[in-house]
C-alpha cells in the first residue's frame, strides 16, 4: 500500500472513531439534562391561582409600582428583532404583587409593546403571567409614559430586553420620572438592559445621577458573546456607558445572578438576578419580603454561583445539600454553562460542570 493510501485510510479510521466518540458522548450528555418530568408536567397551563405564594398570606396594600418596558421592536438597522424580557417583567411582577403593591405597565410610546420569549428560559411563573388575563391586559395596553404622574408611585422598574438600549436613554419622560422618584427618597429599579434609562438622568442640582453609584447591567462580556458585533448594532456598550456616566459598576460572573443596591437605586446584571432585584427592591421600600419558594433555576445558579467564586467542591457540597434536602436542581442550567465555558476554551471549567451535572444524574 502506497504512502497516500495509508495516509487516507488512518484519517478515515480516525474521522470515524471521532465521530463515533463524539455521538456516543452527545447521547450521554443529552441523558444528563432529561428534565425531572413530574416538576414539569402541566407548567404550560400554570395560572395565578396555582402559585402558593401569591394565594397564602396575602399582605395588605402598599402602593404601586411602575414597570416600564421598551417599545422598540428591531435593533437599530440590523433587523434583528428585539423587545422587552418576559421572565423580566413576569417574575418581578409577581414578587410585586406579593408583597401588596399594585403593578402598572409603561412604555415610552404606550399600548402594545413589542416582547422576547426565550422559550428555554420560561417556568411556571412566566406561564402564570401569559395565562394571566389581568396581567395580559396590562403588558397589551401599556400606559404611555408622557401621561404618568411620577408622584402616583413608589418605586420604578426598568425591565430589561435589548430595545431599552434604544428608547430608554433619551426618553425625557423617563428622565423625569426617575429624577422626581429619586429625590422624594423612592426606589429605583433596573435588570439586564433596563439600567440603559439611567445614563442620562441630571438631578435637580445639575449632578449625574449616576455619579459615584456602584451598579450592575448586562455587561460587555455577555454582550460580545451573544452578539460579537454589538459595538456596531447598539449606540453604546452598557457597561461602558454606566461608568461614564459616573458609575461604579460591579461586575459579577457571566450569565450568573448580581445584583447590586446602592441606597434607593437597585441594578442587577441579567436575567438571572430579577428575582432578587425584585425581592432587593421590596427591602429598599422598607419592607421584609414575603417568603417565597426558590425555583429549580434559582437553585442551579446558587451552585454556579459557588463556582464560579468558590471553586469545585464548595459548589459540589452545595449540591449535594439541595439533593439530600429534596431541593429541585434545573440540571439543563448547569449543562448549557458548561457548553458557555467550552465555547469560551475554558476548559477546565467545562469538566468540573459536566462532573457536577454526572452527580446530579447519579442521584436521581
Amino acid at each position: 500500500m502506497s504512502r497516500t493510501k495509508k495516509i487516507i485510510k488512518w484519517s478515515v479510521i480516525t474521522i470515524v472513531i471521532l465521530v463515533i466518540s463524539l455521538t456516543a458522548f452527545g447521547y450521554w450528555f443529552m441523558g444528563l439534562i432529561v428534565a425531572d418530568k413530574p416538576m414539569y408536567e402541566g407548567i404550560t397551563e400554570t395560572v395565578p391561582s396555582d402559585l402558593t405564594y401569591l394565594t397564602n398570606d396575602s399582605v395588605e396594600y402598599r402602593g404601586k409600582i411602575l414597570a416600564v418596558v421598551t417599545s422598540t421592536a428591531e435593533m437599530g438597522t440590523s433587523g434583528k428583532s428585539t423587545g422587552y424580557e418576559l421572565t423580566e417583567l413576569s417574575r418581578a411582577y409577581y414578587v410585586f404583587m406579593a408583597n401588596g403593591f399594585e403593578v402598572e405597565v409603561a412604555s415610552p410610546l404606550g399600548g402594545q409593546p413589542p416582547v422576547v420569549i426565550d422559550d428555554d428560559d420560561v417556568g411556571r411563573y412566566d406561564y402564570a403571567f401569559m395565562n394571566d388575563s389581568t396581567a395580559q391586559f396590562k403588558v397589551n395596553n401599556t400606559l404611555a409614559l408622557a401621561d404618568l404622574n411620577p408622584s402616583d408611585y413608589e418605586a420604578v422598574y426598568f425591565v430589561g430586553g435589548k430595545g431599552a438600549m434604544y428608547d430608554f436613554p433619551n426618553n425625557e419622560h423617563i428622565q423625569t420620572l426617575i429624577r422626581q422618584l429619586y429625590e422624594n427618597d423612592k426606589v429605583i429599579g433596573a435588570v439586564c438592559h433596563g439600567p440603559a434609562a439611567l445614563v442620562n438622568v441630571t438631578l435637580s442640582d445639575g449632578r449625574s445621577f449616576l455619579d459615584e453609584k456602584s451598579v450592575s447591567g448586562f455587561t460587555n462580556e455577555e454582550e460580545f458573546f451573544l452578539i460579537p458585533d454589538a459595538s456596531e448594532i447598539f449606540p453604546f456598550l452598557l457597561q461602558d456607558k454606566l461608568i461614564e456616566s459616573g458609575a461604579s459598576f460591579q461586575e459579577g460572573a457571566m450569565y450568573l445572578k448580581n445584583v447590586v443596591v446602592d441606597g434607593k437605586l437597585v441594578t442587577g446584571q441579567n436575567p438571572w438576578s430579577t428575582w432578587t432585584l425584585a425581592e432587593s427592591m421590596i427591602e429598599a421600600l422598607g419592607h421584609k419580603p414575603k417568603s417565597r419558594p426558590i425555583t429549580a433555576e434559582e437553585n442551579s445558579v446558587a451552585i454556579l454561583n459557588a463556582y464560579a467564586q468558590l471553586g469545585y467542591d464548595p459548589a459540589k457540597q452545595m449540591l449535594e445539600q439541595n439533593l439530600s434536602e429534596g431541593t429541585p436542581i434545573h440540571r439543563e442550567l448547569l449543562a448549557v454553562h458548561s457548553i458557555v465555558s467550552s465555547m469560551q476554551w475554558e476548559l477546565g471549567t467545562t469538566i468540573d460542570l459536566i462532573r457536577l451535572l454526572a452527580h446530579a444524574k447519579s442521584k436521581e
